[in-house]
């Protein structure tokens, strides 16, 4: 007799910004009578066990304050951050992953991947199982038709229209094949598996060859004709709570008793190696008389004293869904999670990008005409003023950041996700 649901599990590795899309989806899922999991770093656990979806603990585990900041720190390394997650990171424990993963694949009926799961391919053809995967974000494409902002040379981006597809279609080829090194272990394993040899599945490789999930707006990224034909592109998947599910009273209040702040944040993995952020941040917004709202992570260290006051408001974190429209202006770091609230806030914002997809991230919310971007090597104080000021007085990115938030907000990335791999589950004759 027929199962009444399928099993489902989701893989992720990363920060919340890898996982609450996830968690989204998990959820759309449940809503429609499907039993999910979802498999990444046990350090979740309490997290999602609050929430009723089940954990599938998957190493690594890179829970430890003192080790997560360092890892952090290179992570965000403009020149080597993509080679340190990769080689470092992902494959050392690639075989742990593997194994853990097809420990409780016995009765999975459908696997999704993360661009960071390698596992998950693997479980998946060595046992037979359908699966799909996913990108968080247009840069994973790695399209010469809209080519990333790589996080070294951002500036390559500027060359898309006068030098054309075919440039970028070099210059990626050669930058594919230096990838080649650092996914040995992968190919290592496919082998032992007695798999067929593969595509760098850090760029074709990671595409399932049932469904892609784009789980991005089309405002940030619009398909390609160099996107797998299979691909389904979401909107974003929305989830932001970390235990609070609305704005504390005081934060309400404070929002209530003023002319609307400009909201600093670094997400929830930059905020890990702030530097001068916030001190900066606050300097600026006192240059320009304005109230601010930081929020500064769990693990913060005290801010000035001679930067607070009763326009400052300090909270360790708060649901970008509530906060961000009640905003002037959002500064943040162009994570993938952030740049989808800020688009659904109908709010201008300023960028500081601090390395993997979020300078490409950043260059795609200027093209919108929403943002501006400062650098992190040029944040400081007078700089910050400035862009904010022309964001703050220029019309035209409060007229434009209104028109996209409006047209955002009809997007629900989870819905659109869950029904398409329930699709896809029947299309292999799975019972939903």
């Amino acid at each position: 007799m027929a199962r009444a649901s399928s099993r489902i599990v989701l893989t992720t590795f990363g920060s919340f910004g890898d996982l609450h899309p996830y968690i989204a989806i998990a959820q759309a899922l449940q809503q429609r009578g499907q039993d999910v999991a979802i498999g990444t770093s046990a350090y979740y656990e309490p997290k999602l066990k609050a929430l009723g979806i089940p954990l599938v603990a998957i190493r690594p585990d890179y829970s430890d304050p003192v080790k997560q900041a360092e890892i952090i720190r290179k992570i965000f390394d403009l020149r080597k951050g993509p080679e340190y997650v990769i080689r470092e990171l992902c494959m050392p424990a690639l075989r742990q992953s593997y194994e853990d993963l097809d420990a409780v694949a016995d009765g999975v009926d459908l696997l999704v991947s993360h661009p960071l799961t390698f596992m998950t391919p693997l479980v998946a053809e060595k046992r037979g199982i359908p699966w799909a995967s996913s990108v968080l974000a247009p840069m994973s494409f790695v399209s010469c038709y809209d080519p990333p902002a790589p996080p070294a040379a951002p500036y390559l981006v500027h060359l898309r229209v006068v030098l054309g597809p075919w440039f970028f279609r070099l210059l990626l080829g050669f930058m594919k094949k230096s990838f080649d090194s650092w996914v040995q272990p992968w190919h290592a394993l496919r082998a032992e598996l007695g798999l067929p040899p593969a595509a760098n599945p850090v760029f074709e490789g990671q595409h399932s060859p049932h469904l892609v999930l784009a789980l991005f707006s089309h405002f940030v990224g619009e398909p390609q004709p160099d996107w797998p034909p299979n691909t389904c592109q979401t909107g974003f998947p929305s989830f932001d709570q970390d235990g609070e599910t609305h704005l504390s009273p005081e934060l309400d209040h404070f929002l209530e008793t003023g002319p609307e702040p400009i909201v600093f944040t670094l997400g929830s993995s930059a905020v890990m190696d702030a530097g001068s952020f916030f001190e900066e941040s606050l300097k600026a917004a006192k240059q320009l008389g304005r109230r601010a709202i930081v929020l500064v992570g769990r693990n913060a260290q005290p801010l000035p004293r001679d930067l607070l006051g009763e326009d400052v408001f300090v909270a360790d974190y708060a649901p970008f869904s509530a906060l961000f429209p009640r905003a002037a202006v959002i500064v943040h770091q162009g994570g993938v999670g952030t740049t989808g609230q800020g688009l659904r806030s109908g709010r201008p914002v300023l960028v500081m990008p601090c390395g993997v997809d979020q300078p490409d991230n950043a260059h795609r919310m200027r093209r919108l005409g929403i943002a501006r971007i400062i650098t992190r090597r040029r944040y400081r104080a007078d700089r910050v003023a400035k862009e904010l000021k022309r964001l703050l007085e220029d019309p035209v990115y409060a007229r434009r950041a209104k028109e996209v938030g409006v047209r955002a907000q009809t997007e629900d990335g989870a819905a659109v996700a869950a029904e398409a791999l329930i699709a896809l589950l029947r299309r292999h004759g799975t019972q939903v």
